[in-house]
């Protein structure tokens, strides 16, 4: 029997992420609203482009095909159309063959006050003003960044890879806080060792990690049942920090029942060195700066998160 919606793991996302919509949204912007809603009613049968999460979506939605008896992930459309406007992307999803059946159609207001009812671990948006008012709530959310070429999506590879920053996304950003005060990495690791078995409470995204974690367990478990079985799941952790303050990160995850299957501590290197390596279907970071693919087309997502994120700057 298939997991009830309040047992999932849920991922809402919105259709200016699942889909390429710059062409509709200019009209929206040079004409208004009622052109805009001409134009998609005479472009309703119109396949929308695949936009930078759709191969994220795609292959999180393939884990249910592997685990027909729990299906225990789903995805929930999230849209400020109306359900007139919003038939374009219902079509275009069945088009895909993409398995989302449940549908938020706000029309013209964000939905980001639903997240809680339909229980989504994330909130994947092109939009910053939704995502930031989702994350003020304390609901899961990212901001998907353009792409600088087209995103690959690989119809022949099933396997599903997530790349996470640690600090200000898995974790809240007390250590970022300890950094930003005086921008002295020293006074960093000080702090980080001698508060090193204490774990840093979760942040914006801990949920959705540790909910992905348990979906290792499923793979585990049809791994011990069938060992030709092949995982499609792998989980990284790309962070800056390095030894000592990597002790840290390893209590917390430790306390947290969960564990990254690679987890990299650059010091500071360039993150899309291994970005290029790994090629994650999708990459959470809370800095812009380090939300780079160096035309890789890797799916980046900024969690606009805590000291590294104030109104008055982005972070470094």
């Amino acid at each position: 029997m298939a997991y009830p919606i309040e047992h999932k793991l849920v991922i809402g996302v919105a259709s200016s992420a699942l889909f390429d919509l710059s062409e509709s949204h200019q009209v929206y912007l040079d004409s208004g609203t009622e052109e805009y809603r001409k134009y998609q009613e005479t472009h309703v049968d119109a396949v929308l482009g695949r936009g930078v999460a759709f191969p994220f979506i795609r292959r999180f939605l393939n884990i249910n095909k592997h685990h027909p008896e729990e299906s225990p992930v789903e995805v929930v459309l999230f849209s400020r159309n109306s359900p007139e406007t919003g038939l374009r992307v219902m079509h275009s999803i069945a088009h895909y063959g993409l398995d989302i059946s449940r549908a938020a159609f706000m029309t013209g207001r964000s939905p980001y006050p639903y997240l809680p009812a339909f229980n989504a671990s994330l909130f994947l948006s092109a939009n910053e003003d939704d995502v930031r008012s989702a994350l003020a709530c304390h609901y899961p959310a990212g901001l998907v960044l353009p792409s600088p070429s087209r995103t690959e999506d690989d119809e022949q590879d099933d396997e599903l890879r997530v790349a996470f920053d640690f600090d200000g996304v898995i974790a809240d950003d007390e250590a970022e806080t300890v950094f930003k005060r005086n921008n002295d990495v020293d006074e960093f690791h000080a702090h980080e060792t001698l508060n090193v078995g204490t774990p840093h409470r979760p942040g914006p995204l801990a949920g959705l990690f540790q909910k992905l974690a348990n979906m290792q367990r499923l793979e585990e478990k049809a791994q011990q049942r069938d060992p030709s079985y092949r995982k499609i799941l792998r989980i990284a952790i790309i962070t800056a920090r390095n030894a000592p303050s990597h002790e840290r990160v390893v209590t917390t995850l430790k306390s947290w029942g969960v564990a990254a299957d690679e987890t990299f501590f650059l010091g500071g290197m360039d993150k899309s060195r291994v970005l290029g390596v790994f090629r994650p279907h999708i990459f959470f970071d809370d800095q812009l700066s380090h939300l780079k693919s160096n035309g890789d087309a890797i799916p980046m997502v900024h969690v606009p998160f805590g000291v590294a994120n104030l109104r008055t700057g982005t972070g470094a």
